[in-house]
């Protein structure tokens, strides 16, 4: 419950507490914006954003997703299909109809679900870092997708020496140049992902994704995500990320969206909004106006 231009808040959707922080101006008489935040991050991600948005005139809300700090950690529930139902409940139970959806890394691929399941509910999409998941990029993700899958082993990596391996790993998905991330804004990720269960919950987003590659829950999935993209989508990328290429950001004709637009962010690797958090916000910003 880090401090700062925000309120705390917690819910009740799809059967669960989550917890969000928003804009101190948040009301129902603002249009929705939802921000989702990647793997090994928490809503905090999201601290350059949430004050910026909530000044533009937008009910902003950074969401802890199922698992993650102080929303709570289930023993099931990380199938992608489920997240996208957590984000329309959590929609729903804010008092809106529908939100525009931002998200990052796997936060993203949650945005592109909430739209498979609940398509009524998103009235645009902001994608960051993150790839359509019809058009997931396995040959620079897969590797590390491969060893999440490990039983046990990536759970005792992460809660070993105090976190120091999420710190490390954010560290490394950055652009090397890129001013990121304090010793104290790194401790703060160290300490949400290592107090148990948070690491099990995070990795099962994971695991689930690559074993679902064949089973018949995935190919439900993939089915519901082939439909057409009939919201504006924005997608933004790091011009150094070395995880997702840039052609993997939009879905592929005949489901890409009609209005779209592709923004790269100079000097940046695979966090852009923590990495250059003026130009993503900018960006996102003048894309709402």
């Amino acid at each position: 419950m880090i401090e700062g231009p925000w309120r705390h808040r917690e819910i009740t959707a799809n059967g669960i507490r989550f917890h969000l922080a928003t804009g101190l101006s948040f009301t129902r008489e603002r249009p929705l914006v939802l921000l989702l935040h990647g793997f090994a991050e928490f809503w905090w991600a999201w601290r350059h954003q949430l004050p910026a948005l909530d000044a533009a005139g937008v009910s902003v809300a950074a969401l802890d997703l199922r698992g993650y700090a102080a929303t709570d950690k289930t023993p099931r529930g990380y199938r992608q299909s489920v997240t996208g139902l957590d984000v329309s409940a959590v929609i729903r139970s804010l008092g809106f109809s529908s939100a525009t959806i931002v998200g990052h890394d796997w936060g993203g691929i949650a945005a592109w679900s909430t739209y498979a399941y609940a398509p009524e509910q998103v009235d645009r999409i902001i994608t960051i870092s993150a790839p359509h998941p019809l058009r997931f990029p396995w040959r620079t993700m897969g590797a590390g997708l491969a060893w999440f899958q490990l039983p046990i082993l990536p759970e005792r990596v992460i809660t070993a020496r105090h976190g120091a391996y999420v710190e490390w790993l954010l560290r490394r998905r950055a652009d090397p140049g890129a001013a990121f991330l304090t010793s104290e804004e790194a401790w703060h990720y160290r300490q949400a992902l290592r107090l148990w269960p948070s690491p099990h919950c995070a990795l099962e987003y994971l695991r689930m994704f690559g074993r679902d590659q064949l089973r018949p829950a995935g190919r439900s999935y993939r089915s519901a995500l082939s439909a057409p993209v009939d919201v504006p989508v924005l997608a933004i990328r790091g011009e150094h990320d070395r995880l997702v290429p840039a052609d993997s950001m939009l879905p592929r004709s005949p489901y890409a969206p009609r209005t779209h637009r592709h923004v790269e962010i100079p000097g940046a690797g695979h966090l852009p909004h923590e990495e250059s958090p003026d130009a993503v916000t900018a960006a996102v910003i003048d894309w709402l106006r």
